[in-house]
């Protein structure tokens, strides 16, 4: 399958090993990989700050870049949510009716990586090897908006080696939420100790989530705990294999 992988301006801007472990990861699974450098932002930090009206260049943006894929997948359930469920909010309050035919073309076809690798391709099993113990944290908007479900919880419980343990309140959220953490610095902090008080009792070596947003957010508290806990995106366990551990 021809994939266009959409990046997010978060990841190629901090954290560029999650698209190339991402690429390596569908490449490994047979499929052809396709980067436009064209991509931009999402708009989501523009739409959920208000600014709806400047987010609609960026959806034209998309649209005009990923058109044509086959499918698109992004290792961020934050991002595919935003061109999923409010690009169509977007089209319609500009009144262009060809750029709402268009986004609704598209939208069915925008995929986060967990839910196109066992919902669409019906792949569980990766051929990953990670010997740690993992604990996972499901972010807000793959339970909210898009219903990812136990998606990557079926990816990392085909993985060898693993021992996968159960994150208490596993469905609170980070605290995170974008400019959330800004303009609530104080409610997010709290919301925050919450989660890696449950991080630290899995004593998990490695939190994973499918996006680094949250990873961020939750891994530099750890951090400044010196809690020892590392932070993964999913793509980078599900792109490692024995053979690889082994060189």
């Amino acid at each position: 399958m021809r994939v266009a992988l959409f990046i997010t301006c978060f990841n190629d801007t901090l954290f560029p090993h999650v698209g190339i472990a991402t690429t390596r990861l569908l490449e490994r699974l047979g499929h052809t990989v396709e980067f436009s450098e064209a991509q931009t932002c999402c708009g989501q930090m523009h739409f959920n700050t208000g600014y709806q009206r400047e987010t609609l260049p960026l959806v034209r943006r998309f649209v005009q870049v990923f058109g044509d894929a086959e499918i698109v997948v992004a290792p961020s359930a934050s991002c595919v949510g935003m061109v999923r469920e409010y690009y169509p909010v977007v089209a319609r309050k500009s009144g262009d009716g060809r750029l709402c035919e268009a986004v609704e073309e598209l939208r069915p076809r925008v995929y986060e990586l967990s839910e196109f690798l066992v919902k669409r391709l019906g792949v569980r099993d990766v051929g990953a090897y990670f010997p740690h113990r993992v604990t996972y944290h499901p972010t807000c908007h793959s339970l909210r908006i898009l219903h990812v479900g136990d998606a990557p919880l079926q990816l990392l419980r085909a993985v060898k080696g693993i021992n996968l343990v159960e994150l208490p309140d596993s469905h609170e959220c980070c605290g995170f939420g974008g400019t959330f953490a800004i303009k609530n610095a104080d409610t997010s902090m709290a919301m925050l100790g919450d989660k890696m008080r449950h991080v630290l009792d899995t004593e998990a070596e490695v939190l994973c989530a499918g996006d680094t947003s949250c990873l961020m957010h939750i891994g530099g508290g750890l951090h400044r705990l010196r809690a020892g806990v590392k932070t993964m995106h999913l793509a980078e366990i599900l792109v490692q294999t024995e053979s690889e551990a082994r060189s």
